[in-house]
């Protein structure tokens, strides 16, 4: 790590998660000077808690349950013995490195950048007017400062639970979806607080692994941002696994107890587990930015930008990420440094809007969306149509037998004859919606849709089928 011989730099960036680092490393190659900033791992949650070691997870869990098919299918006959540790491994040395970001850190200053390790905190004003930045006590100003420290996981107020978690790490009997991550095994049971994409990917997956999996949440439906008919179908799925459900039921306490864990829930009942995962949510980093020091407020957990990323009202701040309120997913955070980056080195604007915003969880099977679901779209007053078609009722998904359920859920402006949001729940179904993203995204017209070829048998064609299914 460079020892910053300097104070004032072209770009300082605050926090390097995905898209903190993508900016960092872009304007870096691009010949700026630029002062990297952050306390805890570059590269950010995706890499190293996230995106790629969850997913490693399940990648190994879709593999055991489709190996679980085999005498059902027919297709002869199998026998597995789950075992977690070669993930637990595989998460350790090739995702991580055993968590260690000097690979990341070294690649930045390789391009020329400056890394700072510590908290970054906004400092008002230079001489000059460029913004300050303060780490640990020393300052560094630039005329363009860059704000993307994320978001953490959310530990609620519930009684006992911080007390029970204390430290946290992969020992601690309540884990968060950065502990559980660094497990080298699976526990024998789990209490999963939260039904949504985080708790409901790492229920599955772990369930799949041996592990006696109990999910608590206190709305009235899992994954509730969704198509209620995707949360149906979830519950469906899950309770054929077996895997416990108590839905619209809330948390009142934690303890030590039972298997390793207690909860009490709302209602009076009592569910218990070896480990208790907490996937409630995330919580804004904004609070230890020093909003305040900008003319901002120091409470907010957002900041309102521009189609640049600009910071509406203060000069030279820009906002990306998690803490831009506009999806806590990996690609919006990358996206939107790439649009800052054509802004800061007056290319062509990049930006395209978040009408077609898109995103999957990654469970089996796979619930992904596009845009708005239906009831947002009557909510804006919009004149919808909706077409439905199901997974299992396509030849491919007849053909695939076990494990296709699902469907594809399309929302239409009907007087624009445009869709405004899709879903696809089905076996890879974050695949199949890149064909819905740009349909939303561009505003293909539904009649061009209908004319489309689309290749027989395949997963996608039943979006022929619900396209179809507009004009029934």
């Amino acid at each position: 790590m460079t020892t910053p011989s300097r104070e004032r730099y072209d770009l300082i960036v605050v926090g390097l998660g995905p898209g903190g680092e993508e900016l960092a490393e872009r304007m870096a190659e691009a010949g700026w000077s630029v002062l990297g900033i952050d306390s805890r791992l570059v590269g950010g949650e995706c890499p190293y808690f996230g995106c790629i070691p969850s997913k490693m997870v399940i990648r190994g869990a879709a593999v055991l349950g489709e190996s679980a098919r085999v005498n059902i299918l027919p297709a002869g006959t199998a026998q597995t013995a789950p075992d977690y540790r070669p993930v637990g491994k595989r998460i350790r040395d090739e995702a991580t490195d055993n968590w260690d970001d000097r690979a990341a850190v070294e690649r930045f200053e390789g391009l020329g950048g400056t890394f700072v390790r510590g908290l970054g905190r906004l400092a008002g004003r230079a001489d000059d007017g460029s913004v300050r930045v303060e780490v640990e006590g020393t300052a560094y100003h630039a005329p363009h400062v860059a704000v993307a420290v994320g978001t953490a996981p959310a530990i609620p107020p519930i009684e006992g639970l911080a007390d029970l978690r204390g430290e946290g790490g992969p020992d601690s009997p309540v884990w968060t979806n950065r502990d559980i991550l660094q497990a080298k095994e699976a526990p024998a049971s789990m209490v999963v607080l939260g039904g949504g994409s985080i708790g409901v990917e790492l229920a599955q997956g772990f369930a799949r692994y041996g592990t006696r999996v109990t999910v608590v949440e206190a709305a009235d439906r899992m994954i509730s941002v969704e198509e209620p008919r995707a949360s149906e179908v979830l519950a469906e799925v899950f309770r054929r696994e077996g895997i416990d459900l108590h839905i619209g039921v809330g948390a009142t306490a934690v303890a030590a107890g039972g298997d390793g864990v207690e909860l009490t829930l709302a209602n009076g009942g009592l569910v218990t587990g070896q480990k208790l995962l907490v996937a409630v949510g995330r919580r804004s980093n904004l609070a230890d930015v020093a909003l305040d020091t900008v003319g901002l407020d120091p409470g907010a957990r957002t900041l309102d930008v521009d189609d640049q990323m600009r910071v509406v009202g203060v000069s030279g701040l820009y906002g990306i990420g998690d803490i831009t309120g506009r999806g806590a997913f990996t690609h919006v955070s990358i996206w939107q440094a790439r649009v800052l980056i054509a802004h800061l080195l007056g290319k062509p604007n990049l930006f395209g809007g978040y009408h077609g915003l898109a995103w999957t969880s990654f469970t089996d099977p796979e619930v992904g969306r596009v845009g708005l679901s239906e009831s947002q779209a009557r909510d804006r007053g919009i004149s919808v149509r909706t077409g439905y078609s199901t997974i299992a009722g396509s030849t491919r998904g007849w053909i695939h037998g076990p494990g296709n359920d699902g469907f594809v859920l399309l929302v239409e402006d009907a007087d624009r004859g445009v869709l405004v949001g899709a879903t696809v729940m089905s076996p890879y179904g974050g695949e199949i919606l890149g064909a819905l993203t740009v349909a939303v995204h561009g505003e293909v017209p539904t009649t061009t849709l209908a004319t489309m070829h689309y290749v027989y048998p395949t997963l996608h064609r039943a979006i022929l089928d619900a396209v179809r299914d507009l004009d029934a």
